[in-house]
Formats: structure tokens, sequence, C-alpha cells
């Protein structure tokens, strides 16, 4: 059994129960915003990131740190208080697997798919524009799209829509010429 299962089900509970709040409270978007916000926070800064994962580091220690961070970005006090909870149960570590379930449920309210896409470049606004548009197009369904940038593709994108993933960066398609060239050596 793979270690992912436990905390993809810690991950989904956690971002249920927050969307259920956020419903209650009328403050779907603004908590998506909030999520947006830490997302791109943990992606930017290694050190918020090994804070975030690391066991070494305390609750409390965990916590002084993470609510300045929240408070210098203007969070909601329900995202405050999310972010709270979720390190006095020590579970930090699954904050941007929460992040993501969240947006999936939204997103699935909505009756939008979301994609993972992630390009050797940022992405500019027209470059994602037209990628939703022509995912929009193949799958008939607004697409909401997650961006990430990972240098070691060289070229190309890897897009992941639901359980299906297109994979047309450099690196795979060196791959594949180099295992040819050995087949036919």
């Amino acid at each position: 059994m793979s270690s992912d299962h436990p905390v993809s089900g810690v991950a989904s509970r956690y971002a249920t129960a927050l969307f259920e709040l956020a419903e209650a409270q009328g403050a779907l978007d603004a908590v998506a915003s909030d999520l947006g916000a830490i997302a791109a926070m943990l992606d930017a800064s290694e050190d918020l990131n090994r804070l975030a994962r690391s066991p070494i580091f305390t609750a409390e220690e965990q916590g002084r740190a993470f609510a300045a961070v929240l408070d210098k970005a203007g969070t909601s006090a329900l995202v405050k208080n999310f972010v709270g909870l979720v390190i006095r149960n020590r579970r930090l570590f699954a904050l941007s697997d929460m992040i993501r379930s969240y947006n999936a449920i939204l997103a699935n309210k909505r009756g939008e798919m979301t994609a993972d896409v992630t390009s050797a470049h940022p992405l500019g606004d027209a470059q994602v524009e037209n990628l939703k548009a022509a995912l929009k197009a193949a799958t008939g369904r607004d697409v909401r799209i997650n961006t990430k940038v990972d240098a070691g593709l060289l070229g190309g994108l890897i897009v992941k829509v639901g359980s299906r993933m297109i994979d047309s960066s450099l690196r795979t398609k060196l791959n594949s010429l180099k295992i040819a060239m050995k087949e036919a050596s």
C-alpha cells in the first residue's frame, strides 16, 4: 500500500471540511484566493516548504511562522483558523494536498475540470488562455489551470487532466529517442 493514500484521505477530509465552512459563509472564492496565495508562497520559498514538511519543527514553531506569513499576506480569519488547526493536528505536511483537494472540490461544484500544467518556462497569460480554450474544446467543460515550472523539461508541456496525461516535453522525447536508438543497435 502506498504512503500516498493516507495523505490523500487526510487532505480530502480537511479540504471537504474547509469547503463546507467556506460555502456556509459564502466565501468559496475568497478562500480559494487565500489558498492560492499560500500555495504560491510554498512554491516560491524552499524555507517555508521545508518548515511545512519537516517533522523537526514543533507545532508551536510552525504556528508562529505561519501566523506571521498569513498575517502579512492578509489571509482571511477562516483560512488562518484552518491552517492553525492543521498545524495543531500536526498535518501541515499535507497542506499542499489539502489546497489541491479544495480546488478540485470547488471546480467540481462549478462544473469545471482542473488541469495541472508543467512547463519548462513560465506561461504567459495568452498561452494559458489558449491552453484553456484547447482543453475546453477537447473535454467539453471549462478547465481551470494550475501551472508549475520545471526547468528540467527543457521545453514543451506536461498536461494532466483527470486521469489523462499528455507529455510533450522535450525531456521525454529525448528519452524516447535514446531508448529507440539503444534498441536499434
